[in-house]
């Protein structure tokens, strides 16, 4: 795979728009399927489904719209000393990439890497989750069908396929996941000094301030921990909640709550599930120690035969709370009382930086506070998860939340060597630069300076 990128074959402009095309196609004529893997899978929603579909398209619209831009030399400017040479920055293919999935947007995050991988000249080979088996297998055929070998495989398994994989030597690695496994990622890579891009996660916090339209507040709150039953990376994990509207925030989230999901949440088509046995086990474990706690604000139900978990607010009110420990990815929200933004932004820079940062407030001077004295991965004010459909804003996380990003020029960035290129005339080959050097300083410092 990696000789056709050495051999030059994949740097056309029109080899990679094929292979785009290819893709492209590929999603047309199995995006009905796409949508029934996920039902099984996560039980998403149809519509909910359709986002993942959506973004990849968005994706390859994009880099067939600007392509042709992105991979054209960019020219440098040269010292007089230099010239007439003439410099320049081209972006070339790194070579065979791997690409490893998750399992809570399993096609999505598979897909749309490979996207600017191939976008970048590219061969891949892909990974996805396990965990995610029907859209494992779609992906698999998918792509069999849309590409040759040569171009790009798909390698289905479990951990230990994932361990040999990472044991070869790659031009570069691309793995979404957990921050545990994307440590083991980086390690592997380490052995053969292979470049990686971290999509992790992390406890990503959603301020509201008393100046914050509670109304829209609570249903951008709701939609977005409740997408995917709160398997989202970026979705917000903990409420920071002004303590003089703590109580209208929650009546307002409670009323949400009932408008999208009825009385009966579990009963609900619109709410997917979680995505086995050990993830349904840990989070319920976590709700059933609230519960006791007497800490459950609003909904609380669960159903272990079909691994739902109906939304639920749960008070917080310390940082050493089991539910502040790790990313909780599911429909558990803690909110905590804070005196103000100084307050929440000392809670948030106490712990390690999130993949989204989320502030509902009418203070421009509130936003720009935020952005000032904190880190994160990305910024979202008054709307969550939104960020992400945009497809020219760059996307990665920061320390713990990963490294690197993609989407858009930032992910053929990624999966690119901007390989820098001097041309020199062999004409006005000056004889003051070799030696011997004897009494040429003088004349080289009113040169050079």
């Amino acid at each position: 795979m990696r000789q056709l990128v050495v051999g030059g074959t994949t740097r056309p402009l029109q080899w990679r728009l094929e292979q785009l095309d290819r893709l492209d196609a590929a999603l047309s004529a199995h995006s009905d399927a796409v949508l029934e893997a996920l039902a099984k899978d996560l039980g998403k929603p149809d519509v909910e489904a359709y986002f993942e579909v959506v973004a990849v398209r968005q994706e390859i619209s994009l880099c067939r719209r600007q392509l042709r831009r992105w991979i054209a030399p960019k020219k440098v400017s040269v010292p007089l000393s230099q010239r007439p040479g003439r410099a320049e920055v081209i972006a070339e293919p790194l070579g065979c990439v791997l690409i490893i999935g998750p399992w809570n947007y399993p096609f999505h995050l598979a897909i749309q890497p490979l996207v600017s991988a191939l976008a970048a000249g590219n061969t891949a080979i892909l990974k996805p989750s396990e965990h995610a088996p029907a859209t494992a297998q779609l992906i698999s055929s998918l792509i069999g069908e849309a590409f040759p070998p040569e171009i790009v495989q798909v390698v289905q398994g479990d951990g230990s396929t994932a361990q040999a994989l990472l044991a070869e030597r790659f031009d570069h690695i691309f793995f979404t996941g957990g921050e545990r496994i994307g440590k083991l990622v980086m390690a592997a890579a380490a052995q053969h000094l292979t470049p990686v891009t971290l999509e992790l996660g992390g406890k990503s916090p959603a301020v509201v301030l008393r100046d914050a339209d509670l109304e829209v507040t609570s249903r951008r709150l709701v939609w977005g921990k409740c997408l995917n039953a709160g398997q989202t990376c970026i979705a917000p994990d903990y409420l920071l909640v002004e303590r003089s509207a703590r109580t209208s925030l929650i009546q307002s989230l409670g009323e949400r709550l009932t408008a999208c999901f009825g009385e009966e949440p579990l009963d609900s088509s619109d709410l997917a599930s979680i995505v086995n046995d050990a993830q349904y086990a840990r989070l319920s474990a976590l709700l059933e120690r609230a519960r006791e706690r007497g800490q459950v604000l609003l909904g609380g139900t669960c159903d272990p035969e079909r691994r739902r978990i109906a939304p639920t607010v749960i008070q917080v009110n310390d940082r050493e709370d089991p539910l502040m420990q790790e990313e909780l990815f599911g429909p558990l929200l803690p909110i905590l009382e804070v005196d103000g933004l100084e307050q929440a932004i000392e809670w948030i820079n106490q712990r390690p930086k999130p993949l989204a940062l989320y502030l509902f407030s009418s203070s421009q001077q509130s936003q720009e506070t935020v952005l000032n004295t904190t880190s994160s991965g990305g910024v979202c004010f008054n709307d969550v998860v939104m960020q992400v459909g945009v497809p020219e804003l760059p996307f990665g996380g920061v320390g713990a939340s990963g490294m690197g990003a993609y989407h858009g020029k930032a992910g053929f960035d990624t999966f690119s060597h901007q390989r820098s290129v001097l041309r020199r005339p062999f004409a006005l080959d000056l004889p003051f630069r070799y030696p011997p050097y004897a009494g040429r300083l003088p004349l080289m410092r009113r040169l050079l300076g």
